[in-house]
Parts: C-alpha cells; structure tokens; sequence
C-alpha cells in the first residue's frame, strides 16, 4: 500500500509517502512552504503544493493529522483552514482520508504519546532506516507510518469528501 502522510500547517506543510505494509519504505517527503501572503495566498499553495504530490505520487490512500486542541482559536481554525485544503485536494483526487490524533501518531511510532518532534524522527530512522532532517517533513512520514499500522483496525475515522 502506498500512503501520503500529512502534518499540515499554514506556513509549512510537511508530507511524506511511505510504500509496503510490513517494512515499509520512504518514497518522498518534504515541505510545502506556504510563504508570505494573504491566508487565501498560503491556502491555495498548500492546496497546489499537495495536489502535486498527489499526482505525482499516487497514494492509494492519505493519512493527515488530527487538529489539536491549541489555546490560541486563531492558531487552531488557521491550521483548520490547512486541513481543509489537504482534504479538498485528497477529495478532488477520489482518495479516501484518515484522521490520527497527534497523541496515537506518536504513541504508534515511539511508544509514547508524549514524544517530541526529535525523538519521532529518531525512531523513523530506527523503523524505516531513515528519516528528513525537516522535522514537518519526519512527522508527516509518522503520520502514514501511524497509517500503515493500523490501517487493518475495524473503526478507523474516515473523512469523506
């Protein structure tokens, strides 16, 4: 199975793509920098930035992350807005979507939900041999890896689009 994983953010948007099931391997990844601009700016390059990968890439499925729950509401309905592009472009694609909260990605990956960005990046290159250095990028691949694991759990939360 192939799936993107997604860590989506108004300024950087990391992604990763992850082959195979039982040792899965890195295709890509990397980062969608949203830039300067107006939010409607940012929004539509995640939204091209995405799309792009999507038909270069040919997941069959997208694994993106839930949004947490932040104390700034502006902060928290900004990355909404991010979300939202990720799954409109997944949606225009005829790709079904799984949302994982933050907590399960890095509990799947590392053993615990309280891992830092470091330490899921270290056990990327523990699981799969290697990770990016951008820290969006490795979170985006423990996002398709937290995918790949379950993936065959009855009950997985489907967003469709």
């Amino acid at each position: 199975m192939r799936v993107l994983g997604v860590d989506p953010g108004s300024s950087c948007t990391g992604y990763g793509v992850l082959d195979g099931d039982r040792e899965p391997r890195i295709v890509t990844s990397g980062v969608i920098r949203a830039g300067k601009g107006s939010l409607a700016e940012r929004l539509a390059r995640i939204h091209a930035g995405i799309s792009e990968v999507l038909r270069d890439q040919r997941p069959e499925a997208v694994a993106v992350e839930e949004v947490f729950h932040a104390r700034n509401a502006r902060s928290a309905l900004v990355l909404g807005h991010a979300r939202g592009v990720v799954l409109l472009a997944a949606g225009q694609a005829g790709l079904r979507v799984y949302e994982y909260p933050a907590r399960r990605v890095k509990q799947t990956v590392t053993g615990s939900g309280n891992a830092d960005k470091t330490q899921v990046r270290s056990m990327l290159v523990r699981c799969l041999g290697s990770a990016p250095e951008q820290l969006d990028a490795s979170d985006a691949l423990a996002v398709a890896l937290c995918h790949l694991r379950w993936a065959a759990v009855p009950g997985m939360q489907e967003v469709r689009g």
